[in-house]
């Protein structure tokens, strides 16, 4: 009952999830109006101007140029509230939060899965960069703190891919030669799917990953085991302009 409450959409799980899910269920209802509005429309003149018994046409009418206007102007009335709205929560979503952005994840996306480097460098409870590399085998995990802030960094190896976590409501693509990043703040603890959402080749439907949302301090001891267990270090691809050093694993 509660997915029916979303129109749909999975349980929110993170900070920006809001704002889409805001502008989803007022697409939903502005939508669902317009349509009760027409369909009521339609049935009164089918009803109001049927053919009577007598065989009498209703009358006839060529044009009606104030209607012509009106229905025309009205989509573009709806499609610049709904525009406007977009755009709102466009801009809400792809906020930075720098600096106060906590920890940082470069994630690449290659063919056919997907690699996630930690930089925890300069976190004091850790002290070193780890990585996770996923393979067609092997799916990834990736692993996140709640409630403090992350920024992603993405970048393809390759092809165009598309990095996806429903519960955020919010997927970006993920680019070859090209640096896209956004902020976001797990507020949900709990495992979780991600996926690639662009059809990037051959074994696109093996290109998904794990979530684990987990507390701050089981999120310091993951990675600290990543590293030391021969996962130290940054894999897979060029700086990030703005990025920390890179240590190369």
């Amino acid at each position: 009952m509660e997915q029916w409450g979303r129109w749909g959409l999975p349980e929110p799980i993170s900070d920006r999830a809001p704002f889409i899910g805001n502008l989803w269920n007022g697409a939903w209802i502005a939508s669902m109006v317009i349509g009760v509005f027409v369909w009521g429309l339609i049935g009164w003149v089918i009803f109001r101007y049927r053919r009577r018994s007598d065989d009498e046409l209703p009358r006839q009418t060529r044009y009606n140029l104030p209607l012509e206007i009106l229905y025309t102007l009205v989509p573009f009335l709806i499609i610049g509230v709904l525009f406007f709205f977009t755009v709102q929560s466009q801009n809400a979503v792809l906020a930075k939060d720098s600096p106060d952005v906590v920890h940082e994840i470069d994630v690449v996306g290659q063919k056919w899965s997907w690699t996630f480097n930690y930089r925890e460098a300069d976190n004091p409870e850790i002290g070193s960069d780890a990585h996770t590399i996923g393979t067609i085998e092997q799916i990834p995990t990736l692993v996140l703190p709640v409630n403090e802030p992350v920024r992603f960094n993405l970048e393809s190896a390759d092809v165009i891919h598309s990095f996806w976590i429903p519960g955020f409501y919010f997927k970006l693509d993920v680019v070859p030669g090209r640096h896209n990043s956004f902020d976001v703040t797990p507020t949900t603890e709990g495992t979780y799917l991600g996926k690639c959402a662009e059809l990037c080749g051959t074994y696109h439907a093996a290109m998904v990953f794990n979530v684990e949302v987990v507390s701050v301090e089981e999120y310091n001891a993951r990675i600290t085991e990543l590293a030391e267990t021969g996962n130290a270090g940054l894999e897979g691809v060029p700086e990030f302009p703005g990025s920390g050093p890179r240590t190369e694993g």
